[in-house]
């Protein structure tokens, strides 16, 4: 079975941290896929609110998820404190990709939890077309 290997930015620009609660949990009694999805989710809306974005508000144009990976390295569980690192990469014509490392924040080290990327895209929700990246952004979410 062929695997998926991330290969995450060099650098982060944006960390937080996050506390697992009671109903991020799935019948398994650990985190399940869909809420590592939710908690990248998280961390990406954090990120733009540190640059002064939204999702609906990013110079102008929305951003939409073109694709998503996640590599699970790591369980969770009730009560793991994690902490998620955020850095933008690969800008082009119309987006860019969203790194993410989640770590599990284990006895005073850090466990990797698992990688993840997205692609973004600047898209006009009322006309439903791309749009081209708008360059301050690009300048914005560069400025480490």
């Amino acid at each position: 079975m062929e695997r998926i290997k991330l290969n995450l930015a060099d650098e982060f620009s944006y960390t937080t941290a996050l506390t697992i609660r009671i109903t991020d949990l799935n019948y398994g009694g650990h985190v399940g896929n869909d809420t590592f999805l939710a908690l990248i989710h998280e961390a990406r809306q954090q990120f733009l609110a540190h640059h002064g974005y939204e999702e609906l508000s990013f110079e102008g144009a929305g951003l939409i998820m073109a694709d998503v990976a996640i590599e699970f390295k790591h369980e969770l569980h009730y009560a793991d404190r994690i902490r998620i690192s955020v850095a933008a990469t690969g800008f082009d014509k119309f987006g860019f990709d969203l790194h993410y490392l989640l770590e599990l924040d284990k006895d005073g080290g850090l466990v990797s939890a698992a990688k993840a990327k997205t692609g973004m895209l600047c898209y006009d929700y009322a006309s439903k077309k791309l749009m081209k990246l708008p360059e301050a952004a690009v300048l914005k979410l560069n400025n480490r």
